[in-house]
């Protein structure tokens, strides 16, 4: 595409058309965008328009499509074509940051995230003038462009609060602070001096402490992996600086909005969180400034209202003191009875009350209440601030601590007995408070796992958990019943199973609360409960044992999913995976209604799938259902096949990318269940599968991969006979999987497949390139992983065609080319080879080159038949070598660029190990021994006397047991 008016025009319909609100006008235009993203210009369009196109939404627009062609194209994939030109990537280089420090704030913000996606694969290395030239920016005392930097840099180097500790990431942080630490200083001591020039103008206050905002979140980036020598050096401007910002209080800067936090709240939340850094990380230096921060967070608590604006603040000040209160050292400012009196009048129980933003947020907003309740996405939220903050407490003085709440819960719960419909938010708190006391450390599999020993969860739950849930009407004091759900939830370890299975049909029946969140809660209570192991890893609540609830299990799941707000609830069609799962044989009488609800579901998300968890748990129910049902009735296949096929069609006419690794999952699960020829159905697909379109998506690679397995198993005479001219695009299919480190193992799938089961005539004309193909891989790139899958493919091939056609076939490409295989891949590498199935392969494999390879015993190849019986005693007694070149070790995690939809493995989906050489061999040592016996009564005395000489005297030993365990004996 040149860089032309007429190309700028169309960019710009285009892009009009792409936020147009009828599907109709948008996908179009956004095919059209995709087809051309790979066009020489197309950034560089993008990034014209939005510096001279006249009209802001296109700005905003071109802004946004360039940052996401960014995130989907910078990266470069091993084995794949780079899809940026150099010459774009290095006009892009060269003008983004000019541009976005000219730009207005809202597009800035958009090319300050292509920067530091461009940055996270570019920078140090290949573009070290980004450091310079930011740096270069703060000279010039204008705020507008410094924030710009600041905000670019920010995005930059927030991935060092995450990342894993190495060399490479500690020269490039080193880098980072020769070159920033200095100017950043003396930009935060400037701009401190400004604060108080300008301490009467508001407009200047909100740019500058904009910018204190963004320097303090730099100050926790850089100082996050280790103190840097320079910061300790200047701790004291930093740290007197940041606590006199704690204690500012200026009129101009206050907000009236009760919401959203002003700039005052924002800048002293990131400060505590600052202090907070290094009291836990570098105590010993930070002791001397530590009392003060104390004092002054603490006052900030006391003082600060219930309003939202300040929730982080208060939660980020709470989490200050729980990170100081747990350390050892700090142990003395908490030991008063009354300073701990004092946190928990004054801090943890105010902040532990049920607010009206947080009714609101119930009501109004569940999604975003149950993400941050139950998820623990609520980390600045006050209550599970003041939570950790007891956990924290609860190290040093559990038995104080837990005395001074008792008082507060029996308070609590007194004053709801007296009203509960006025009263209900005191109970509220009261359930919070003894969570929080009592859970001491918790996961997300399974729930509370150390427990307060001083609180009685069991007696908690009998007199005032069940009765709120047992009440008649499921939609009385919704809240409540939240917090009763989430109690049996969080303590399902704790409560005993009788309690449990008391409370599984009260679930059950809060399924039909008009409640979003407490029917979301029901369905995931359920789900947590049937995942518990009981004895004997089964499962703890048995599907006997949920025998009387079956029926209106599933009705009650099926039916929540119409309640308004939860068609496409994650938690519920988890829920309905999870029974099905639990219940088994047991759900086959409801299966023809529930296969038609799933379909109908299916058919209806697919028009626009946005909810890639609840699409997951969707698939997999499907995969039970079908499992389940044809494992007591193998003829039922039919029933889903018809069930199925209509909608699947759909979203592959449709292309709808999200779904269709998980329609080929099903297929492949349906073909497989198949036990005679492939129904004609599936054979008027086989064509279509080789689309090369359809392998440019990498999440599409492994199940399609399996359901040509599938089509290989069940039908490879019918390909053969009919479909014989879809061979050269199988094995195009292999020839570009084989061609990708990231891909060759499916390549080898495909083609084990293609030599285990179609017919031998089929492929002769193919064989021999097949070979070509595999020795120029060798030659251009031999990874591990490739010499494990080559491994297991030549001696499948040997299996299937016998070992002198596995002689011949080496040494029709080149003379002596078998005995360098031999020599060179098969006798050093064997013991890289892992999997009970790929090892006995290759056993089985090597006793066939061994013992029917009539050149091995009267050639040049003679010399390589002990080392190769050695290799193969080695295989079966030495551990496995799992050593792996370093510079291998991330080849096969792979990031799929852009956006491909990953590959996500239906975990019910799953396809039975399939062991080829299963019919003919059971045990791979006695097969040798009696191949051995063989051979050596076609030729007396050869093999013993070779034994006898050559091979080692530990091998020899291993060898015998063997001949003895097969009870033969070589002559």
């Amino acid at each position: 595409m040149e860089l032309s008016d007429a190309n700028l025009q169309t960019l710009t319909e285009y892009l009009k058309k792409t936020l147009d609100p009828d599907p109709a006008i948008r996908r179009p235009a956004e095919k059209f965008l995709e087809s051309v993203e790979g066009s020489q210009n197309y950034p560089l369009l993008l990034l014209t328009l939005l510096e001279k196109s006249q009209e802001n939404v296109i700005k905003v627009c071109a802004s946004v499509t360039f940052k996401n062609y960014i995130k989907r194209n910078w990266r470069i994939v091993e084995d794949e074509p780079n899809k940026i030109c150099e010459s774009d990537r290095i006009a892009i280089k060269a003008n983004i940051v000019p541009l976005m420090l000219s730009s207005p704030e809202q597009i800035q913000k958009q090319l300050s995230d292509a920067i530091s996606i461009i940055g996270r694969e570019d920078f140090p290395h290949k573009w070290p003038e980004l450091l310079r030239e930011m740096v270069t920016r703060f000279q010039g005392g204008d705020f507008h462009v410094i924030n710009g930097v600041l905000r670019t840099a920010h995005s930059l180097f927030k991935r060092y609060r995450h990342e894993f500790k190495s060399n490479e990431l500690w020269t490039e942080i080193k880098l980072v602070l020769d070159a920033f630490a200095l100017p950043l200083t003396n930009l935060f001591k400037a701009t401190i001096e400004l604060c108080s020039t300008h301490a009467n103008d508001a407009s200047a206050l909100k740019v500058l402490f904009s910018s204190l905002i963004l320097i303090a979140k730099l100050f926790y980036s850089l100082n996050f992996q280790d103190l840097p020598e320079f910061f300790e050096d200047n701790m004291e401007t930093w740290m007197t600086n940041f606590h006199s910002l704690l204690t500012l209080d200026n009129k101009l800067l206050q907000t009236d909005d009760e919401e959203e936090a002003g700039l005052l709240e924002l800048l002293k939340s990131q400060i505590c969180d600052n202090a907070a850094l290094y009291a836990q990380k570098y105590d010993e230096e930070f002791q001397p400034y530590l009392p003060r921060f104390v004092t002054a967070i603490w006052n900030l608590l006391v003082t600060t209202g219930q309003e939202v604006k300040y929730d982080l603040l208060v939660s980020n000040a709470i989490q200050f003191l729980a990170s100081v209160c747990e350390r050892p050292h700090y142990k003395h400012l908490f030991e008063d009875q009354n300073t701990l009196t004092s946190i928990c009048e004054k801090v943890i129980v105010p902040n532990m009350e049920f607010r009206a933003a947080d009714e609101e947020a119930f009501e109004d907003n569940s999604e975003e209440y149950i993400r941050r309740d139950l998820e623990g996405s609520d980390i600045d939220t006050r209550r599970r601030a003041a939570c950790d903050l007891v956990r924290g407490l609860c190290k040093f003085f559990e038995g104080p601590v837990t005395g001074i709440f008792s008082g507060y819960v029996n308070s609590m719960l007194q004053e709801y007995a007296k009203n509960p419909s006025v009263n209900w938010k005191h109970k509220d708190a009261a359930i919070y408070l003894v969570t929080s006391l009592a859970s001491k450390a918790q996961t997300q599999k399974h729930g509370i796992t150390q427990a307060n020993e001083l609180v009685n969860l069991t007696e908690f739950f009998v007199n005032h958990i069940q009765p709120d849930l047992k009440s008649a009407t499921v939609n009385e004091f919704p809240v409540l019943k939240a917090d009763g759900i989430k109690y049996i939830m969080i303590f399902r370890n704790q409560v005993p199973k009788e309690q449990l299975l008391v409370s599984i049909p009260l679930l059950i029946n809060h399924l039909q609360a008009e409640s979003i969140v407490v029917h979301t809660y029901a369905a995931h209570a359920l789900e947590r409960l049937f995942t518990m192991r009981g004895t004997n890893n089964s499962t703890l609540i048995t599907a006997a044992e949920m025998a009387p609830f079956v029926e209106v299990l599933l009705t009650n799941l099926f039916k929540a999913l119409t309640l308004p707000g939860s068609s496409e609830n994650e938690y519920i069609m988890k829920a309905i995976m999870r029974s099905f799962s639990l219940l088994q044989e047991s759900i086959i009488p409801y299966i023809p209604s529930v296969i038609t609800q799933l379909t109908q579901k299916l058919l209806a998300v697919s028009k626009n799938p946005s909810k890639p968890h609840f699409n997951h748990y969707m698939f997999e129910s499907i995969c039970l259902s079908i499992r389940i049902t044809c494992k007591a009735n193998p003829e039922a296949v039919g029933s889903f096949e018809e069930a199925l096929f209509l909608v699947f069609t759909e979203i592959l006419q449709n292309d709808v990318q999200e779904f269709i690794p998980y329609v080929f999952q099903v297929m492949s699960l349906l073909l497989e269940m198949h036990k005679n020829e492939i129904p004609s159905s599936y054979m008027a697909l086989f064509p279509h599968l080789l689309q090369p379109v359809l392998w440019e998506r990498t999440g599409n690679i492994p199940p399609l991969v399996r359901l040509l397995q599938a089509f290989l198993e069940r039908g490879a005479n019918t390909i053969a006979r009919s479909a014989a001219d879809k061979i050269p695009g199988l094995l195009g299919v292999f020839q570009k999987l084989i061609a990708s480190k990231a891909n060759d193992h499916q390549g080898f799938y495909l083609l084990n497949s293609i030599i285990e089961h179609m017919p031998p005539e089929s492929v002769d004309q193919y064989r021999k390139q097949i070979f070509i193909l595999l020795f120029q891989r060798l030659q251009n790139s031999k990874t591990t992983k490739f010499i494990k899958s080559f491994l297991v493919f030549i001696n499948l091939y040997c299996i299937r065609y016998g070992a002198l056609a596995l002689q011949e076939i080496f040494d029709s490409i080149q003379p002596k080319m078998f005995g360098m295989v031999l020599e060179k891949i098969i006798i050093p590498e064997i013991q890289k080879v892992s999997g009970q199935v790929e090892k006995k392969i290759c056993a089985v494999g090597i006793t066939k080159i061994l013992t029917e390879c009539p050149p091995m015993m009267d050639t040049e190849y003679t010399k390589l038949w002990i080392p190769l019986l050695q290799a193969l005693i080695g295989l079966f007694e030495l551990p496995e070598d799992d050593t792996i070149p370093d510079e291998e070790h991330f080849i096969d995690i792979e990031d799929t660029p852009g956006y491909q939809t990953a590959f996500s493995q239906l975990a019910f989906a799953g396809k039975k190990e399939h062991d080829p050489v299963g019919q003919m061999v059971n045990n791979p040592r006695i097969h040798l021994a009696q191949s051995l016996h063989k051979l050596s009564t076609a030729c007396p005395g050869r093999v013993l006397s070779m034994l006898s000489t050559s091979l080692n005297a530990e091998a020899l030993q291993y060898l015998q047991g063997y001949l003895q365990a097969a009870s033969v004996s070589l002559l």
